[in-house]
């Protein structure tokens, strides 16, 4: 009997350490998936669009999207507005005939008649085809009481658009010289 009462305790004390190692071994698995879940978490890939917005800076701004800027602020009749985004639109491509259009119709409706004159002629230049930059520059001319100036610049939109010929044709009829 005496030697079962050495073996007793000796049996305990093996179930016990078998217990421990087993939820140490448990232990180490939690946290070797605590840490391997942890830096997959933390190691986005590359490609996703977390990762993409960090590596981005501010958006920075080009032609078109000024261009889409003013076209916007000229709907609200935000003239100023209109005519700052048009202007930094042909700032970053100098040759937009369409924006320097746009930034004439924007100085024309501030009443800044000289800069809009400007400006049509440089569209006109880029394109000298435009009907919508001459039916421009021709109201102009007829808020500037220029109608000589005006009816030279209809005579060149009629054989390129019938319909703002007309109403260019209709504006200097109803303006008093």
């Amino acid at each position: 009997m005496a030697g079962g009462a050495d073996r007793l305790p000796a049996g305990r004390a093996i179930r016990r350490l078998v217990a421990m190692l087993v939820r140490l071994a448990a232990l180490g698995l939690v946290l070797l998936v605590g840490v391997t879940v942890t830096a997959r978490v933390s190691r986005a890939c590359p490609s996703s669009p977390a990762v993409e917005q960090r590596r981005q800076g501010l958006p920075v701004p080009d032609a078109d999207s000024e261009y889409d800027r003013g076209v916007r602020a000229r709907v609200a009749k935000d003239w100023t507005a209109a005519a700052e985004a048009f202007h930094r639109a042909i700032t970053l491509r100098p040759a937009f005939a369409d924006a320097w259009n746009e930034l004439g119709f924007a100085l024309r409706n501030q009443g800044r008649y000289p800069e809009a004159l400007d400006a049509y002629g440089e569209a006109l230049r880029l394109r000298p085809d435009f009907p919508e930059a001459l039916e421009y520059l021709g109201e102009t001319y007829v808020k500037l009481k220029r109608l000589d100036d005006a009816r030279r610049v209809l005579e060149r939109l009629r054989v390129l658009d019938a319909g703002r010929a007309a109403e260019l044709g209709e504006e200097i009829r109803t303006a008093t010289p």
